[in-house]
């Protein structure tokens, strides 16, 4: 029997205005992953963006292809550190030099590992939660103190992930620090209500890339992908259009709330 051709995602989805005359800072938004994604689908939908990631080379690179694409106006970058919190606060003074101002912050900076906790080093557990948690707490400190004093609203919206409510083995650090995210998120949206700002999260299962796909096996792609209720992985721009919608005034009755971005069965 012939095998069938793996599923496909679905067309992808023009823009419509949804975020027309906004700014938004994206953090980790070089590349080919859901911050690049995000940047996309932001300038899509009629934003301007301003960009940081710590990798000075793929942030100046994916800035110019955006900027080439959407106008130069439209786009601004600066390396960042999230672990840094002046580099945090020098990427948000970039948004208000540039546009005076700030609409949505998207925290999407994260790190990632593999390895059991009997043999966990405290480096390898301090790294990813001072990159993963405590980066999405400085971003959204910075967010919270720049929207208090504009005093018009604004958005936060973190990159969890499923495992925050789940358990995977070798995983222990990246969930403990996607579970902060989600209870920082619930308690930051009770104090940010108090001057009009919502903060919500999105919680993807699994998200691919080219580049991803070819540093992963093909045993462990076919393992995660049987998961999946759609038998594939989610494209990055599919979780870039939750993160839209939670931007968007369509989500303006919404704060404190993680979006499970997953078609996964278990």
């Amino acid at each position: 029997m012939t095998p069938a051709p793996p599923p496909t995602p679905p067309p992808y989805v023009p823009g419509h205005s949804l975020l027309a005359g906004r700014t938004a800072v994206i953090t980790a938004a070089a590349g080919a992953g859901i911050g690049g994604a995000t940047a996309r689908r932001f300038l899509e939908e009629g934003a301007r963006v301003v960009i940081g990631d710590a990798h000075e080379r793929r942030l100046g690179e994916s800035a110019a292809a955006l900027a080439e694409e959407f106008g130069a106006d439209n786009v601004a970058a600066l390396p960042c550190d999230v672990t840094d919190q002046q580099q945090v606060d020098a990427l948000f003074a970039l948004a208000a030099e540039r546009h005076g101002g700030l609409d949505v912050v998207v925290n999407n900076a994260g790190l990632g590992g593999t390895a059991d906790l009997v043999d966990m080093s405290d480096d390898q557990w301090a790294k990813v939660l001072d990159v993963t948690l405590n980066g999405t707490f400085r971003c959204t400190r910075a967010a919270l103190r720049r929207f208090r004093e504009q005093d018009g609203g604004g958005v936060v919206v973190n990159n969890a992930s499923v495992i925050g409510w789940r358990a995977q083995r070798g995983q222990a650090h990246y969930a403990a620090a996607k579970a902060g995210v989600m209870a920082l998120t619930r308690c930051a949206a009770l104090e940010a209500a108090d001057f009009g700002v919502r903060v919500n999260a999105v919680a993807p299962s699994l998200a691919m890339h080219p580049h991803l796909v070819k540093v992963t096996t093909p045993e462990l792609l076919a393992t995660l992908t049987a998961r999946e209720a759609f038998g594939r992985y989610a494209e990055p721009w599919e979780i870039a259009n939750v993160i839209v919608f939670l931007a968007s005034g369509y989500a303006s009755y919404m704060t404190g709330e993680t979006v499970s971005v997953s078609s996964q069965r278990a």
